[in-house]
């Protein structure tokens, strides 16, 4: 028989219900980034961090961006993933682990600020944040799969808490200066990325100035952070690598830029088909048609990153992770928060569920997309340890994470011969006139002259010469010069359409 002593006994050492419901979300959460940490075990390395991880390498030695080191994205990518590369020299720990590291640290953070500066409105006391986090720490960790670390990925992640500052303003509610100067910040260093990323930060901007009914909001610290910040990095670009002017952008303006896919691979994809669903949701869910601040500004930066990623003409998904994580979030926020009964809840509590989960699945699968080159790391292993290796392709994914994972020297000054690749594309896709096709073939001859004095400078153990994608074995017997630097190698085996040539000397 128990004892009142007993009973009180009980209520002491148990913690009262409402306690552990709150310690419940933090545990999920918890949960969530060890899944996100398996992850980086099991998924590879994405080709273009693996390779911007060589760039940062590279001028840590003392190559420079754009003469030594030829990288189509302006400076910002480079330096993203510079103090990673220098943390993993000090600690002699590969790169990729430590940039790992630190953008879920990253992750946690951007959620934390966020979450912090969102409770700084009365109106979010009403709303239940446990699940909603647990969505987006899974969003924003779990989700971008193979893109983990891509530009994107960093960009959304330092975008959240000026999201957050835009909803305060919306409210026309005080802002503190450390959040002004977390969200200037970050916009700042979002839009520095790529100048597309201007569309989700302004259409924010606008959509709090509409609800909030006052224009002087457009003009806040935050904003002129962020303004300072681009040009500063802008300024910066100019006085130290002119030649991303001179030489990088005039290839990119007439190459890359050039051309364009398919509107049924830009517009008819999966990022699409989430973005409406998550639209559909916030209209199901918000039939008044009035949204609340955070809300507002989730629909208004996925609609502007949206904008990017279709102007950007591509369809790539690494492009549209910003908009397909922010449309994510969003329809958490629908769904998890858009309940006005107990009895609404317990209705629509299950075909939540189903629609979350299924939108999620078709993300990872989205996300996870890459290019398979079959055995080469294996067939690479059994030839030599620790190779210089050069790669004549325009397929980028074949060179990286390649030559990381075999703890390789990369030998070109480019990820890979993609001038040859994109003025194939731009002469495929668009018409050509005289003058254009000279400043093409220029070009053409420039990379040629690159690639056989990057030869000459590191001569390589291993080429690998792709002859599945661009008849890169052709073009190479077809040059005098380059034939005559490949005598010395023997063809050691061919993988996937690849063959593995091997020197004897």
């Amino acid at each position: 028989m128990s004892t009142p002593t007993d009973a009180v006994t009980r209520q002491t050492l148990a913690p009262p219900a409402h306690e552990r419901l709150a310690v419940t979300p933090w545990l999920l959460i918890g949960a969530v980034f060890m899944v996100a940490i398996l992850l980086r075990q099991v998924v590879p390395l994405n080709t273009d961090v693996s390779w911007l991880l060589v760039v940062g390498e590279r001028m840590l030695d003392g190559q420079h961006l754009y003469r030594d080191i030829i990288e189509i994205n302006p400076p910002m990518a480079a330096f993203a993933y510079l103090p990673g590369v220098a943390l993993g020299r000090v600690l002699h720990v590969d790169p990729r682990h430590v940039v790992d590291a630190q953008l879920l640290l990253l992750a946690a953070a951007s959620l934390f600020a966020t979450s912090r500066i969102i409770r700084l409105s009365p109106m979010s006391a009403a709303v239940s944040w446990g699940p909603f986090a647990i969505w987006a720490a899974a969003v924003l960790t779990i989700l971008p799969m193979h893109v983990f670390g891509q530009r994107e990925h960093i960009a959304t992640l330092t975008f959240l808490p000026g999201l957050a500052v835009y909803a305060l303003r919306s409210n026309r509610e005080p802002v503190p200066a450390w959040a002004v100067i977390m969200a200037g910040a970050g916009v700042g260093i979002t839009l520095a990325f790529k100048p597309f990323f201007t569309f989700p930060a302004a259409l924010c901007i606008l959509a709090g100035a509409v609800r909030s009914r006052a224009w002087l909001p457009m003009f806040a610290p935050e904003n002129v952070i962020a303004g300072v910040i681009v040009s500063v990095v802008s300024v910066g670009t100019y006085l130290l690598y002119p030649e991303y002017f001179t030489v990088t952008y005039p290839l990119v303006r007439d190459t890359y830029l050039s051309w364009s896919m398919s509107p049924s691979v830009i517009f008819l994809n999966a990022a699409t088909l989430l973005l409406a669903v998550a639209l559909a949701s916030v209209a199901l869910t918000r039939r008044s048609g009035r949204l609340d601040a955070p809300l507002l500004a989730m629909v208004a930066a996925s609609v502007g990153f949206a904008i990017s990623f279709y102007l950007q003409r591509r369809g790539w998904p690494y492009h549209s992770y910003p908009m397909v994580a922010l449309a994510m979030l969003c329809m958490g926020y629908a769904l998890m928060t858009a309940v006005d009964t107990d009895s609404h809840r317990r209705r629509t509590g299950a075909a939540s569920i189903l629609i979350l989960a299924a939108a999620f699945a078709l993300g990872l699968q989205w996300f996870n997309a890459r290019i398979y080159v079959g055995p080469l790391p294996e067939a690479i292993a059994r030839l030599k340890p620790h190779p210089r290796l050069l790669v004549l392709s325009g397929e980028a994914a074949i060179g990286h994470p390649l030559v990381r994972d075999i703890g390789g020297t990369f030998v070109s000054r480019q990820e890979n011969l993609w001038i040859r690749e994109f003025v194939r594309l731009t002469r495929e896709r668009t018409s050509v006139d005289a003058p254009t096709d000279a400043r093409l073939n220029a070009y053409l001859a420039q990379e040629r002259n690159w690639l056989i004095e990057d030869f000459r400078k590191l001569p390589p153990d291993l080429v690998l010469i792709d002859n599945l994608r661009g008849g890169w074995g052709d073009w190479a017997r077809a040059d005098a010069e380059l034939q005559q630097l490949l005598g010395p190698y023997r063809l050691a085996g061919s993988v996937e359409g690849v063959d593995i040539l091997a020197r004897t000397e």
